[in-house]
């Protein structure tokens, strides 16, 4: 098998359908390759609809529709799908992971099968992620560090530019291919000898954070992360989760958020790097919020700040 894609759902059923939709095209243009759609415990009719949805539509050839069993997060969800494809008399080359709120353009997966093809040292491939109007979005980063959680807490320009090596979002590339620290969840390819060399998602994270400590792994391996650029998917981002770059201020931010970036520090780089990435968070966001209170700057995100300090204050 040259591809096995994993569309995970939770609670998206009608979304998910529009994504897979898409996705089955290109699958079967590449000639061998299927999807496996992993409904993580929606509870809500989800896995009955999805699997009619299949059947109506004759997907039945390259899809099939799985119960995750519970509801662990999107990198447990994920591993459903991997595990079975390792497991497989005719394992995939490739997994492909696609989001229920991602949408491929044409040639999506194709550019990134291809891309990987042509660089067998890239056991990462992300595509390039569009907002559904069109525009880029950033989807390639450096990995975080206390520096720049520093710089997005305190978010002025003077600190920007000095940490500017820093900054975790990258530019986006306007009309190239590059390597790149890590790149988003929302459509990415995964060379398969590179899994069975560093192991699949972690489970302790819920959710944020696995894409981005599955990324190191690789290139402490010796792998290489590319984002492709046209390998192109539409992302409408948060359906899921609820939690969006328009995100209600006054609404308390997920545990699991929190979590999953202590997780993430504390496993990659101990436990001093934690506490000086929780400092840099506490000062950065007091600062920002002074800013603030001098009226130099609207609060645009009062809980964020709030919340991580509590939330590393429990938990050292």
């Amino acid at each position: 098998m040259k591809v096995l894609a994993c569309l995970l759902n939770w609670r998206t059923a009608d979304m998910t359908a529009g994504a897979l939709d898409l996705l089955i095209p290109q699958l079967r243009e590449l000639g061998s390759a299927r999807v496996m759609v992993v409904d993580n415990d929606s509870q809500d009719g989800s896995f009955d609809r999805l699997a009619t949805h299949v059947a109506a539509r004759g997907y039945g050839d390259v899809a099939e529709v799985v119960a995750s069993g519970r509801n662990g997060g999107f990198g447990f969800g994920n591993n459903v799908a991997l595990r079975s494809g390792l497991r497989a008399a005719d394992p995939p080359e490739y997994f492909y992971l696609l989001n229920s709120d991602a949408f491929m353009r044409k040639g999506a997966l194709r550019a990134l099968v291809g891309y990987a093809d042509a660089h067998p040292r890239v056991g990462v491939a992300g595509s390039t992620v569009l907002t559904l109007e069109g525009v880029p979005q950033t989807s390639a980063f450096r990995f975080p560090s206390a520096l720049s959680e520093l710089e997005r807490m305190v978010s002025t320009r003077p600190v920007s530019w000095a940490l500017k090596r820093s900054i975790v979002p990258l530019p986006i590339p306007k009309a190239t291919t590059t390597d790149v620290d890590w790149v988003a969840g929302a459509s990415m390819l995964l060379r398969r000898d590179m899994l069975e060399q560093i192991g699949l998602f972690d489970e302790a994270f819920f959710l944020y954070y696995e894409e981005t400590d599955l990324c190191l792994r690789a290139k402490r391996a010796g792998w290489q992360v590319a984002y492709v650029r046209e390998g192109e998917v539409e992302h409408e981002g948060g359906a899921s989760t609820g939690v969006t770059s328009s995100f209600v201020v006054a609404k308390p931010m997920p545990t699991y958020l929190f979590a999953s970036r202590r997780h993430y520090f504390l496993k990659n780089h101990g436990r001093a790097t934690l506490w000086r990435a929780n400092a840099a968070h506490l000062v950065g966001g007091a600062v920002y919020r002074l800013r603030t209170r001098l009226g130099r700057r609207d609060d645009q995100r009062p809980r964020e700040w709030l919340d991580g300090v509590i939330y590393n204050l429990r938990n050292p």
